[in-house]
This record gives structure tokens, sequence and C-alpha cells, in this order.
């Protein structure tokens, strides 16, 4: 079941923001969406190794409910589902950018490890 929306009030404006993208796998499929655009369930699945499929399933419809991906549901057999940012959603994945590069840096002064899968190539290594 889908958490219920915040309506505030809100402490500041991270506090807003964080309501937004918390969760540990939030974060990931924005970045996951920016990245490659229009995606499947089953991709974002393998791009994102260890999320569960209720959580990813969970996650989605929250940010869809957030107004920040969009699900579009093609008429097929089987039905084919896919998942897009809008354009909020690409305003936040902008404003995250500088957390992002944070997190980068960090990476590196800590020599941290990194999850090894195909699209680990796209942070540099430490």
């Amino acid at each position: 079941m889908t958490k219920a929306p915040r309506n505030g009030p809100y402490i500041c404006g991270i506090d807003a923001a964080l309501d937004v993208v918390s969760g540990k796998w939030k974060g990931l499929i924005l970045w996951e969406l920016d990245e490659h655009g229009v995606r499947r369930f089953a991709e974002l699945r393998r791009g994102l190794p260890g999320v569960s499929e209720k959580m990813l399933t969970q996650h989605l419809r929250e940010l869809e409910a957030d107004g920040l991906v969009h699900r579009q549901v093609h008429a097929e057999v089987p039905p084919r589902v896919e998942y897009s940012l809008t354009e909020h959603g690409r305003t936040l994945n902008a404003a995250l950018a500088p957390l992002g590069a944070w997190g980068v840096d960090r990476i590196r002064r800590e020599r941290s490890d990194l999850v090894e899968h195909r699209d680990a190539a796209t942070l540099p290594r430490p």
C-alpha cells in the first residue's frame, strides 16, 4: 500500500524535497530513468541490483502519484508498461545532480567500492 502524501507543514524546503525522494530506491529510479529515458519494469529491476519487485512497484506508484514518473500502458497482449520521467521529475533530477556530485567525491575520498553491474561504468572509479 502506498503511503499517503504529506502536504506539510514542512520545516523547510529540504524537508519537502526529502519527503518526495525518501526511500532507498527512489533516487536510483529517478537516476535510471534519466540515464535511459523510457524503461519497462524488468529493465528497471535489472538496472537496480537488490531492489525487490514489491519495493520497486511501491516506489514507482509513489513517484507516479507525486507527478515525477509517467506510466504508459500499451494496449497489447501481453500488456506493455513503460515508465519515464515527467518534466517535474527531470527538474528534480537536475536539483539532485549536485548531491550526486558530492556523493562521487565521497566515493573517491573514502575509496568506497561501487556495485558492479552494467551501468557502474558511468560513475568514475576512485
